[in-house]
């Protein structure tokens, strides 16, 4: 265990492709979408539980929220979490975490983590994350952990790795950063081997972001500086520097910009579980094709589908193919995979038909 390493872990979102389990009042990250007894946000917290001491570990999330980090992380103090009045991407979430943590050991290293990705391989994932804060540790560098991709994924954005300049095989100067490309494109960037998928994990000295920060996104680090989190964050001080701060993501703002940017390429088994369908490719699956997450279920002439309905409800479903089958009690989705990109658009129309509540 590192005791000078930091957490960060980010679960401001709303998770709204997975409709209509994860809902604004309970978004996925605070979900068992995996049917395994725990969220993914208490996952994500148990993962990191062996790289540093729970003391080292914040929550960034919304203010909606904050209640429930807490009483799913009863682990950690309140100040531990860190609560955004307004929803501003990610440059922002990582400014409030690096202000915090510079109060407390401004010799920090740091991992940055979304709440509700899927891993396969912890002790993989470990090695990983260990080797990574090596490298950030002697190195003035922004790290990222690359994915090997095994499909031309149109989903995910897409790293370019350079040439080896770390005396290790696994971590690689980055070349150029690409948001999402076309079917054509990805297949391209699949063959050619050079890709990788930008998993959102990054890793950094505390030194090495507040220097990037000053170089590219110096507007959003000056908002911060003045903010005191010791013994406690003033509401109305964090409000008035959210309501100036721009919406921007780290990705955009810094790591396409800065030319110290490394991946390390990584194959642990990791998925953002971003939509139902990479949830169904990481779940378990009968003879014909079909993952049932939850409930009481028989499936009859039905291939390809995956079926989530709560404990006591029995659910009958025949002649489907490729579907997504999921009641959450009070909303019910039925929807052929290919068209789950419409669900963000479905329930604004629930929003607009039937009100908000």
């Amino acid at each position: 265990m590192k005791t000078n390493t930091f957490c960060v872990i980010m679960a401001g979102g709303i998770g709204s492709r997975f409709w209509p389990l994860s809902k604004t009042e309970t978004p996925k990250q605070f979900l068992d979408i995996l049917g395994t007894g725990k969220s993914l946000l208490r996952q994500t917290f148990e993962r990191f539980a062996p790289i540093c001491p729970a003391e080292n570990i914040i929550v960034v999330t919304s203010g909606d929220y904050g209640k429930m980090v807490l009483e799913q992380l009863p682990e950690l103090k309140p100040d531990q979490v860190l609560t955004e009045p307004f929803r501003r991407n990610t440059a922002p979430c990582i400014a409030f975490a690096n202000k915090w943590i510079e109060e407390r050991n401004p010799d920090a290293n740091i991992v940055v983590t979304p709440a509700d990705h899927l891993i396969i391989n912890e002790s993989e994932f470990h090695k990983a994350i260990n080797q990574g804060l090596d490298f950030v540790d002697t190195n003035d560098a922004l790290l990222t952990l690359g994915i090997k991709p095994h499909r031309p994924e149109t989903g995910y954005g897409y790293i370019q790795t350079g040439k080896n300049e770390a005396n290790n095989e696994a971590i690689k100067k980055v070349k150029t950063f690409t948001e999402k490309p076309n079917a054509e494109l990805a297949k391209v960037f699949f063959e050619s081997g050079e890709f990788f998928w930008n998993s959102g994990i990054f890793l950094w000295s505390l030194k090495a972001i507040n220097h990037s920060f000053e170089s590219h996104l110096k507007e959003v680090k000056q908002l911060f500086d003045p903010l005191k989190t010791k013994p406690a964050i003033e509401e109305k001080e964090i409000t008035d520097i959210y309501a100036e701060c721009k919406n921007i993501s780290i990705d955009y703002g810094i790591m396409e910009k800065a030319d110290n940017v490394y991946v390390e390429t990584v194959n642990f088994g990791w998925s953002d579980l971003g939509t139902w369908s990479s949830l169904y490719e990481y779940s378990a699956q009968d003879k014909e094709g079909n993952a049932v997450i939850n409930g009481k279920t028989l499936l009859y002439d039905t291939e390809g589908s995956i079926v989530n309905v709560p404990e006591d409800k029995i659910a009958v479903v025949q002649g489907l193919s490729n579907y997504i089958v999921v009641d959450s009690g009070d909303a019910l989705l039925i929807c052929p995979k290919e068209n789950e990109q419409q669900i963000r658009q479905f329930t604004n129309d629930i929003k607009t038909e039937f009100g908000r509540e």
